[in-house]
């Protein structure tokens, strides 16, 4: 997704045009699925305005401005660096979860001392990635027009104030996603139908990206899509992004957790560098890999400390079984005495 995003922002194609035809796609996906698997079970959301108006408001804060925020941002940087900075998104989730009351903190054990430091990781690596790049290694791309050549064209000092301020913005996307993250969950304990959940979202958040795009481009020929790279990325990231995997990631966070997509970050994270050098021809600095280093360190800080809280609150629960067992005895034992 970000390398194919990355590709056809670099050829030109505008950020608020991109996301509005991948959440078009995404929600013509969706719709027809969730009414044929979720037709009975699904709770009907028809005559609960308040419940319509707190899903067409996530999906704004979730959906349309994080993906257009964080469009501008790649058009900015580079798509080894969005992916680098997806990595804080655990810490961020962890410290809105704690801000709204979601999640609680106790800083006398080891995993609540862990999940602070990972907060402070997450924002270090975040810095680094903004105001430090370093020396790069030379490399050679395969596919060279779509490689970002804008830095022959301006002065260092235009070159170094669009990366820092794509940095703050790839962040306040990851920001606004781990809020939407524990928004949704919030609102899923009242509205469970996943899969129709989703499509609202979709179905809402391309209405409003359709009026941001008209709103900021009004050239017929950004429009345009052909059988191109934009035809494919757009198709890519709304049917298997925006339908498949989100989807699927809240079918693997329902089975496994939460705690077990995170997980897969660092992956993504390597990929994304390894196709950034080879196909798009973006330079590998020092200051980028030092910084996705603390921001994978932040991410199984925070991981770590998560597992720590399970064991111990599996260990409890024998515990906690056997007092209540034993209250329960003692219970019945004075109540079996006769009256003296």
């Amino acid at each position: 997704m970000t390398l194919l995003s990355k590709a056809v922002f670099n050829g030109g194609m505008k950020t608020s045009v991109f996301v509005f035809y991948r959440q078009l796609i995404g929600a013509i996906v969706m719709v027809p699925l969730a009414l044929i698997f979720e037709r009975k079970q699904a709770v009907p959301v028809t005559f609960s305005f308040m419940t319509i108006f707190k899903i067409f408001m996530l999906s704004l804060l979730g959906i349309t401005l994080t993906l257009n925020v964080h469009g501008i941002a790649l058009s900015y940087t580079s798509a080894m660096l969005a992916a680098a900075i997806v990595n804080c998104l655990p810490a961020s989730t962890f410290f809105f979860a704690v801000l709204l009351r979601v999640e609680k903190v106790n800083l006398r054990t080891k995993s609540g001392i862990s999940k602070i430091g990972s907060v402070l990781l997450c924002m270090a690596g975040v810095a680094i990635l903004a105001i430090y790049k370093g020396p790069q290694l030379p490399v050679h791309h395969l596919l060279s027009r779509y490689h970002h050549n804008n830095q022959q064209h301006e002065d260092h000092f235009s070159y170094n104030k669009k990366w820092i301020l794509g940095s703050l913005l790839l962040f306040l996307a990851t920001i606004m996603w781990s809020l939407w993250l524990v928004l949704q969950a919030q609102l899923l304990k009242s509205y469970p139908s996943k899969l129709t959940f989703m499509s609202i979202q979709s179905l809402a958040s391309a209405t409003q990206s359709f009026f941001i795009a008209i709103a900021f481009e009004r050239d017929i020929e950004q429009w345009k899509l052909g059988w191109n790279m934009r035809l494919l990325a757009v198709v890519y990231c709304g049917t298997l992004v925006t339908a498949v995997a989100y989807y699927l990631q809240a079918l693997v966070i329902d089975k496994k957790g939460p705690v077990f997509p995170a997980t897969w970050n660092p992956l993504s994270f390597i990929i994304a560098t390894i196709g950034s050098v080879l196909l798009l021809g973006e330079p590998v600095c020092l200051g980028s890999v030092l910084g996705g280093i603390l921001l994978v360190l932040s991410l199984y800080t925070v991981l770590w400390a998560k597992s720590k809280e399970g064991i111990t609150h599996q260990n409890s629960l024998p515990i906690q079984a056997y007092k209540e067992c034993e209250d329960q005895v003692k219970t019945d034992v004075a109540c079996s005495k006769p009256p003296q």
